[in-house]
């Protein structure tokens, strides 16, 4: 029973990368499988997923047990550290992992028409292949360590699908904005996995967590380095979340193909920093600071993403705000110590959106003919809103709105502009400091590009 249960799990881990090790070969060795083989083997890879963990669920259920823990051999060591590979099977990741193979597969199946003849076909799949194999490693890992190399995995396939028409300036510089957003929030996660192998001695997840449905973290002796580590997490889980003041980067993300959209900032992406949440729920209700912090920002980015994306023109930018709200919601549930709500509340969420997504392109169409069989223009959503607010503030909030709550203007121009200016006086100090070395008189040109913060800003509007 038990080597089955291992053999299954470590399938469903195993699987979506020896997928992606047969799409890289072939592209590497310049054998062009056909769209429909390319297609074929994504759908089996995430099918084969789903049966594997939903047998072994049920296997599991059926012995009465609750969390199964899959330990191979250590990959390496170095010093006292040695990096092995923790599986984890429990409620939390098999529900994930059904529902995000399902969706991964359905997106496979509806790529196949949708991309048809594109170009880059074949790299789109091979981009859904890695995203699914981090998506996995995030899911079913039994460490931070492992849950960290899937983040990693899942933000770099995130960019190369945001930029995926690298042709045009647009998706390149938003695949870059969100691959920067990742970069600055992963180190919350990288900084508390350090934190906790200095004062646990490990980031296993444990199995005996009373009041916790599935495996969560083991929580650090001492207040003070409970509160640190719940607030990294939480500074993580803003990046992938794009929670306020970080959610500048997600209507940039539809700059993608529909179906990368739908699939990663509409169902799975963008709820994995809710998932680590989930998984960090013990540590977070031993600290009361952390518990406030975040139920603070997801109230804030559930009102802030609720007023911008009422004023946004286009339905992608109206839909990634929408996810933003209801994520930010997510987040006060967790904050709040429920469990099983925020669970139903993502897997309703995530399908409900990828429908809508995925449908974006055409629904403009069924717009115009919804209102010639009325006959009449659809009334307005969202009048319940207005009345709420008196009517001399309605001016500004909706300037406040058109500008996206300001966040991006204070993000390029205060905090990446100081950032600038500081780097620009340390450069200079440098280089007075040197011709003093050298007994020269004259500077040398700034080396730092002189090109201005509003370019920042263009590429950020």
């Amino acid at each position: 029973m038990t080597q089955l249960l291992d053999i299954l799990t470590t399938l469903s881990v195993a699987a979506p990368f020896v997928a992606f090790a047969v799409l890289a070969l072939a592209a590497w060795v310049n054998f062009r499988l056909s769209e429909r083989t390319v297609a074929t083997i994504v759908a089996l890879t995430f099918g084969a997923i789903v049966v594997a963990v939903a047998l072994a669920g049920v296997i599991a259920t059926n012995a009465g047990i609750s969390v199964h823990r899959v330990h191979t051999r250590t990959w390496f060591r170095v010093g006292h550290y040695g990096f092995v590979w923790h599986l984890v099977l429990d409620k939390l990741s098999v529900t994930f992992t059904i529902f995000s193979g399902i969706l991964f597969g359905l997106i496979g199946v509806f790529s196949k028409k949708y991309l048809h003849r594109e170009p880059g076909y074949r790299r789109f799949y091979l981009m859904l292949m890695l995203f699914g194999a981090g998506v996995q490693l995030v899911v079913m890992g039994g460490s931070l360590d492992m849950v960290f190399m899937g983040w990693e995995l899942v933000g770099i396939s995130s960019f190369l699908l945001i930029a995926f028409y690298h042709e045009r300036l647009g998706p390149v510089r938003s695949g870059l904005r969100a691959f920067i957003t990742y970069r600055v929030c992963d180190v919350g996660l990288l900084s508390a996995i350090v934190w906790l192998h200095h004062t646990t001695g490990a980031t296993e997840l444990a199995t005996n967590i009373s009041g916790l449905p599935w495996s969560g973290l083991v929580m650090p002796a001492g207040a003070a380095g409970t509160t640190a580590i719940g607030l990294l997490l939480i500074w993580a889980s803003m990046g992938k979340s794009a929670q306020v003041p970080l959610t500048g980067w997600l209507p940039r993300a539809m700059e993608g193909p529909t179906p990368s959209s739908a699939i990663f900032y509409g169902a799975i992406s963008i709820h994995l920093g809710a998932f680590l949440l989930l998984r960090a729920a013990p540590l977070l209700e031993q600290s009361l600071v952390a518990q406030i912090t975040l139920l603070l920002i997801g109230v804030a980015t559930a009102i802030h993403a609720t007023l911008v994306g009422r004023a946004q023109t286009d339905i992608k930018s109206a839909l990634a705000y929408a996810s933003v709200t209801q994520v930010g919601i997510i987040f006060v549930e967790i904050a709040l110590g429920l469990r099983f709500i925020p669970l139903i509340h993502i897997v309703a969420h995530a399908a409900f959106r990828s429908l809508q997504i995925l449908r974006s392109p055409s629904l403009l169409h069924d717009y115009h003919h919804l209102e010639q069989a009325v006959g009449d223009v659809l009334p307005r959503t969202g009048a319940h809103l207005e009345r709420l607010v008196p009517k001399r503030f309605q001016p500004w909030l909706y300037r406040c709105a058109i500008e996206r709550g300001y966040l991006d203007a204070l993000l390029v121009d205060h905090v990446i502009g100081n950032f600038r200016r500081a780097l620009e006086w340390l450069d200079k100090q440098d280089q007075r400091w040197v011709a003093l070395l050298g007994g020269q008189h004259s500077e040398r040109p700034n080396r730092i590009s002189q090109a201005p913060v509003d370019s920042a800003r263009s590429g950020a509007e």
